[in-house]
């Protein structure tokens, strides 16, 4: 027998209503005259109804609530729970006086409703803090999980932004430039100044502001267009309202990156990239034109997908239709967070 897959043994069930039952018969011991088929009747009547309870709360407890993380106790179940164990335990009190007819039923109507009254609290109070503590510790775990997923995806976003390929192909391209007498050399130099100094400022935070991820991603595309030389377009049409949205740090850089990781990026077939809204969310699109030693999305994408999951509990969309390549991120407003 389980509650929300907290097992409760049949052993348990049986043998606590034998005792109640055995319990229940022990004022008959101790009287002058005990009379050995009341007794008998008596414990067999409660035990009985001590197992039809346990059932009944277990059903009752089992089903689930709108709220799922309510943790307090549900007092409407706990009616229920009474108004039907009175309505069992009348059934056989009457029971009882059919075949003890010489008992007063008065008397013992009230004591059996009153005996079923504790023996249904005991039931109903014992399985709660049995199912809250359960759901205490599938929480903790719970979070435990969620606390090692972001770690490790923090970690990875780590490695892969201070990427020592992207370093190298940094200044490898401004040693170009340094040696052509590029202009561009002392903003690119920047520029790769920044992009680090955002990466060691922003990695140890959960959420930022798409304008700063904006920043982020303007500094990276910078050095990747000195690099490529024209070879792709980039357009952003985010309007003000979504600019002040939330996202996880450097999760548009990292899409785009893909984007030109895993993609032909030359002059004759320019690679464009855009990110705009739609909807509620945020949409990164580019046309397909995979290069041939290439046949996956990389590691960038999981990492995008395991933290909205995991952190926002949120779905990352990904729409392929073999031409364009889209990613949708949902929109994340402060208010919402908070």
């Amino acid at each position: 027998m389980k509650i929300n897959n907290l097992k409760i043994s049949q052993a348990t069930i049986w043998l606590s209503s034998i005792f109640l039952g055995l319990i229940s018969s022990v004022p008959q011991l101790a009287s002058h005259n005990f009379n050995l088929a009341e007794a008998s009747v008596n414990a067999g009547i409660t035990s009985i109804f001590s197992l039809l309870m346990w059932y009944f709360n277990i059903y009752m407890l089992s089903r689930k609530e709108s709220n799922p993380h309510k943790q307090s106790i549900s007092y409407s179940k706990l009616l229920r729970s009474l108004l039907f164990g009175l309505v069992i335990m009348f059934g056989l009190a009457y029971i009882q006086q059919l075949i003890l007819s010489h008992i007063n039923f008065g008397p013992t109507m009230l004591m059996v409703e009153v005996r079923g009254i504790l023996i249904n609290l005991i039931c109903y109070m014992f399985l709660s803090l049995l199912q809250q503590n359960y759901e205490n510790q599938h929480v903790s775990m719970e979070l435990e999980q969620i606390k090692t997923d972001n770690l490790e995806a923090q970690y990875e976003l780590l490695k892969q932004q201070v990427n020592p390929h992207f370093l190298f192909n940094s200044l490898s391209t401004l040693k170009a430039m340094v040696e052509t007498g590029d202009q561009d050399a002392g903003d690119f130099i920047l520029k790769l100044s920044s992009f680090y100094r955002h990466t060691l400022e922003s990695r140890k935070l959960d959420l930022i502001h798409v304008q700063d991820e904006m920043e982020i991603l303007n500094a990276y595309l910078f050095l990747q267009k000195a690099r490529f030389d024209g070879g792709f377009t980039f357009t952003s049409s985010l309007d003000e309202g979504t600019l002040q949205t939330l996202i996880p740090p450097f999760t548009l850089q990292l899409l785009v990156e893909n984007c030109l990781k895993h993609n032909i990026v030359s002059l004759n077939r320019p690679l464009h990239i855009k990110v705009y809204q739609e909807n509620e969310s945020i949409v990164v699109e580019n046309q397909i034109q995979l290069k041939k030693t290439e046949d996956s999305l990389g590691v960038g994408l999981n990492n995008v997908a395991l933290r909205y999951s995991r952190l926002l509990d949120k779905r990352v969309e990904i729409v392929n239709d073999q031409q364009t390549f889209k990613i949708k991120l949902p929109l994340i407003y402060e208010h919402s967070h908070h």
